[in-house]
């Protein structure tokens, strides 16, 4: 495979780093300062994957491949790493972690289970050079924090630290909740136990999705989404009687809001 364009867009991304001549702004970044952008095109690809939206799908890719390349580049100008190490490193792990791909000259078929146990101990293998083992290792924080109470969940799972069912965990839901209402009481706020009390509140419901099949973050994604249309269809509601948002009362919005919601139903 000729990958003829993907060399004219590492030549591309390296002419905008360049010192002479380049983009004054590629220039002024970091890997601190493109951070936020790695992550805002990895949230648009993936809506273009839930839209099924193959042209937008294409676009977004590029735009997260254009976040590697820039890191690669800017690595290589501190002497640190480049793409062709970054792919070299990617390549040997891949062929590390999958041997029953790439060393099993007998041809044996391997079960998913055997699959999955597999490489949860080839990385502990990785990981013992490098620091202390433990069954949940720290890179789990690195995921959107929702993310990271479900992972956790399922590493607990694993190691058979876990609940025995989903009910259990409803009840868990249950007190975190009220040990959370415990500290906003009107006139008497706790702002440091209310925001310890409402981060366990969210880890324990995050458990419960786990125990009913459920991703977590695709469960507020979809909920996001489900916000966003009502909300606009309100928009577009009280903008057809020609009102003002911002003047209105919450309880005028409120009506509208219900309007929206009965037009969803009967749609």
């Amino acid at each position: 495979m000729e990958l003829t364009e993907f060399k004219r867009l590492y030549d591309v991304v390296a002419k905008l780093r360049d010192p002479d001549g380049g983009c004054p702004w590629d220039l002024k970044q970091t890997h601190q300062s493109l951070l936020r952008f790695l992550q805002e095109e990895s949230y648009e690809f993936i809506d273009a994957v839930e839209d099924k939206d193959d042209k937008k799908m294409e676009d977004e890719l590029g735009d997260v491949l254009l976040q590697v390349l820039l890191h690669s580049v800017i690595g290589k100008q501190r002497k640190a790493f480049d793409l062709e190490s970054v792919s070299k490193n990617l390549a040997d792990k891949l062929v590390r972690r999958h041997p029953h791909v790439f060393d099993n000259p007998e041809g044996r078929e391997f079960s998913d289970e055997e699959i999955k146990e597999n490489w949860q101990a080839i990385k502990g293998q990785e990981k013992e050079s490098e620091e202390k083992v433990y069954a949940i290792n720290k890179d789990i924080l690195s995921m959107p924090s929702l993310l990271s109470a479900f992972k956790i969940g399922k590493k607990t799972e694993y190691v058979n630290f876990d609940w025995d069912d989903h009910q259990q965990v409803a009840y868990k839901v249950e007190e975190e909740w009220q040990e959370l209402k415990e500290e906003i009481v009107p006139g008497a706020i706790n702002k440091e136990r209310a925001f310890e009390e409402i981060g366990d509140f969210l880890f324990s419901s995050a458990q419960l999705a786990r125990h009913l099949g459920f991703d977590p973050e695709e469960a507020l994604r979809q909920a996001n989404k489900k916000f966003l249309k009502r909300y606009n269809a309100m928009e577009e509601l009280i903008r057809q009687k020609n009102l003002n948002m911002k003047e209105m009362t919450q309880n005028e919005l409120d009506q509208y809001w219900q309007i929206t919601k009965m037009n969803e139903r009967s749609e």
